[in-house]
């Protein structure tokens, strides 16, 4: 059999329509197929590739731990070098108080310990999370999540859940002090890119403070640059007590953290002992990478690229079929009138070379979030082949 007939027929499928687009090579912001097709990936592999598929510095520093070791022993009790040194790499770029890492293998999982930890730390059950949220799939990252269509077969979840509305102030009267956490997105991102007031954000913190409920802020689609900063929250004025992040930390290896104070971390150590586990959280190649993608980021300037790509995306990207256009920085939604016009046209475009998708939550926006290494003739050869695959439904 082919690599198609393998894939469909050992394969776990997840729906009866897969892409089955086949990948040989990755480079930058292209994808290769086995018979040459080239395509300008504006999804980044949904959040991952921030400084492109196979950033040479990513791939040196994989290579370079690939010579000294791989898996050694379970997290937290050997001294490994690419974990401190990615560490102390993540606090450089956050506010003193978030200066305890702890490394997983990716969002979901970073969820999962960070809604441990608030519970653990505040001897509280109730976790608040948003309408149409998204935090990952396992049973407690689902359990948070905000959309009943997504999680209903699953049921029962975890007790003690309520979802608000986001961004909407007048419902921060829900949390109490029987809340031991809020989970927010900083940005939501498979609602379809929904952007917060800096009031509400700052309205929640203060709410946090008042009632001593941890804010856990999920970055794991708008960090590591995605959005014009480092972290979305930086431009809220606000910090969490606990952050989460994933996807694009990796520079396409696997891994995820949860961050949050010594003080907050250390209720993982007692009753009981090792109260959080992981073998393979941290891996020590997955590390590598990560800290060489935190190098890139600072040595190539991609954040403060950012605001000027995504303009120019906004400038380009105009079409009366186009209701609307959301972004913070590269986290972009085109806004069709359904699913039925925006479907054909994601085809289309992908026959023309250019792979974009749409939202778990917002099935008429189309997804746009390319690496942030895109260049200004690179965002314009996208653009008009999107436009073309919009023509081309008309």
């Amino acid at each position: 059999m082919n690599n198609r007939q393998l894939f469909l027929q050992h394969l776990a499928q997840t729906t009866d329509f897969p892409l089955a687009i086949e990948i040989e090579k990755a480079e930058g912001i292209y994808l290769y197929g086995p018979e040459g097709q080239k395509y300008i990936d504006l999804i980044s592999g949904i959040g991952v590739s921030n400084v492109g598929h196979r950033h040479p510095k990513v791939i040196q520093a994989i290579q370079a731990q690939l010579d000294k070791y791989l898996h050694l022993m379970v997290y937290g009790e050997y001294i490994q070098s690419p974990q401190t040194l990615l560490a102390e790499a993540l606090c450089k770029t956050l506010p003193s108080h978030l200066d305890n890492v702890y490394l997983v293998n990716s969002g979901s999982e970073a969820v999962e310990g960070a809604l441990k930890l608030a519970k653990r730390f505040t001897n509280r059950r109730e976790i608040i999370s948003c309408i149409d949220a998204y935090h990952g799939s396992s049973h407690g990252s689902l359990s948070v999540g905000g959309n009943e269509r997504f999680k209903r077969a699953y049921r029962p979840l975890l007790p003690a859940m309520r979802h608000i509305p986001f961004a909407e102030e007048q419902y921060l009267d829900c949390i109490t002090t029987e809340t031991a956490a809020i989970i927010v997105e900083t940005i939501q991102g498979e609602a379809g890119v929904r952007i917060p007031d800096q009031s509400y954000l700052q309205a929640l913190r203060r709410r946090c403070d008042e009632t001593g409920t941890l804010l856990i802020l999920d970055e794991i689609q708008a960090g590591f640059g995605r959005t014009g900063t480092f972290w979305a929250f930086e431009q809220y004025g606000i910090s969490p007590d606990i952050l989460v992040c994933a996807k694009g930390m990796g520079g396409g290896m696997p891994i995820g953290a949860f961050i949050a104070s010594k003080e907050v971390m250390g209720s993982f150590k007692n009753n009981p002992l090792l109260g959080h586990i992981t073998t393979f959280g941290g891996h020590p190649v997955s590390a590598a990478a990560s800290l060489a993608t935190i190098e890139i980021m600072h040595q190539e300037k991609l954040p403060e690229q950012v605001p000027e790509k995504a303009a120019l995306f906004k400038q380009l990207l105009v079409h009366p079929r186009i209701k609307s256009f959301r972004n913070k920085g590269l986290m972009m939604a085109l806004e069709f009138e359904s699913f039925e016009i925006l479907k054909p046209i994601i085809d289309q475009a992908i026959l023309g070379g250019v792979i974009t998708d749409w939202f778990l939550f917002c099935d008429d926006s189309m997804r746009i979030a390319p690496p942030l290494t895109i260049t200004a003739t690179e965002i314009e050869d996208a653009c008009s082949i999107l436009l073309e695959a919009i023509e081309h439904y008309d």
